[in-house]
């Protein structure tokens, strides 16, 4: 029987470049790809999925998932995206533990504690960015614990990956489309999640940016709705009433319904411009009624897959598989006239 190694010592490449090529992976030149798969056909490799999955049950592996409340329905499609990765893994041997926690450090020590008391062997999570979370982070990858963070980084984490959006380029491409959106003078209301999220952050500073050398905008106001849509009502409500110049609003983060509900009652004859983040239901709803004018999406099922496959390749020791720092989900752009 054919084998990669094999593959890989006719081809001049390594077997994890083997490897990427066969299971359609990123990171390998088309032709160095196409004379992989050529000599595969030629030798008729059929890849022992049986023996994989003998394997590998071997040495079952148990990963904890650690991401935000159930209020924010983007991790709802990120969770699918886990657990289709997981059903395909399951024949390996691999299972999941998911914890959805609330915005505040000691909700998420609590669900790393869980999970490693369930018998976790890898932890993914979309950390809040704390000292105390960092350092407990830190000191799992020292006790050999492994950590990706998903969706959103952690600053001075030692992790072996990030997966997710480049935050800041993306705040810039909403700054982009709002100079694209509006015209004359635009006086601007943020509204983050949470500072305290390094995505939420850099999207402001990426919006901040882009818009900084034209001086027909301003920011008026910025404030935080903790990605909770009665919060989000609230304070643009207030934000509307406070400041009757605003004709244009950033969301960063989660919080889109209630505050676009805020707008339809306050501001409807007004001609505000809303750029957002994912394409939720309340949010596609509001672009279908013209509220919002247009929502930057960043594949969620695609960053719990791609997390969760990174993590199950580094604890079953498939070392072949180079792991990057970073991978950076694709931005689509969404408006009522492209739905």
């Amino acid at each position: 029987m054919t084998t990669i190694k094999e593959i890989a010592k006719l081809a001049e490449v390594s077997r994890g470049t083997v490897d990427r090529v066969l299971n359609n992976r990123e990171g390998v030149s088309e032709e160095t790809a196409e004379k992989v798969r050529r000599i595969a056909e030629e030798l008729g490799y059929k890849p022992n999925k049986v023996g994989m999955a003998l394997a590998a049950q071997k040495n079952k592996f148990l990963i904890g998932i650690i991401v935000f409340s159930r209020k924010n329905a983007f991790f709802d499609q990120v969770i699918e995206g886990v657990n289709e990765k997981a059903d395909e893994l399951a024949f390996f041997g691999c299972s999941v533990i998911v914890k959805r926690v609330a915005y505040n450090p000691a909700a998420q020590l609590s669900a790393i504690w869980e999970c490693l008391n369930e018998g976790a062997q890898g932890i993914i999570i979309t950390p809040y960015n704390d000292t105390l979370v960092c350092e407990r982070l830190n000191g799992l990858i020292s006790d050999g614990i492994p950590v990706i963070t998903l969706n959103s980084d952690a600053e001075n984490v030692n992790r072996i990956a990030y997966v997710g959006s480049d935050y800041y380029n993306s705040g810039r491409a909403a700054g982009a489309l709002m100079q694209l959106m509006t015209h004359g003078d635009t006086n601007i209301g943020v509204i983050l999640g949470d500072r305290n999220i390094l995505c939420h952050s850099r999207r402001e500073a990426g919006f901040r940016s882009k818009l900084s050398s034209d001086k027909r905008f301003k920011i008026v106001d910025v404030q935080e709705n903790f990605d909770d849509d009665l919060k989000s009502y609230e304070i643009v409500s207030k934000m509307l009433k406070d400041h009757p110049e605003i004709n244009g609003l950033y969301f960063t983060a989660a919080g889109v319904f209630g505050g676009c509900k805020a707008i339809q009652e306050l501001g409807e004859d007004r001609d505000i411009k809303v750029i957002t983040y994912d394409a939720v239901s309340t949010t596609l709803d509001m672009l279908d009624k013209g509220i919002v004018t247009a929502t930057i999406c960043q594949e969620p099922k695609w960053q719990g897959s791609k997390s969760l496959e990174l993590m199950y390749n580094y604890l079953s020791g498939n070392e072949e598989e180079e792991i990057n720092s970073y991978y950076y989900s694709e931005l689509n752009i969404k408006i009522k006239e492209a739905r």
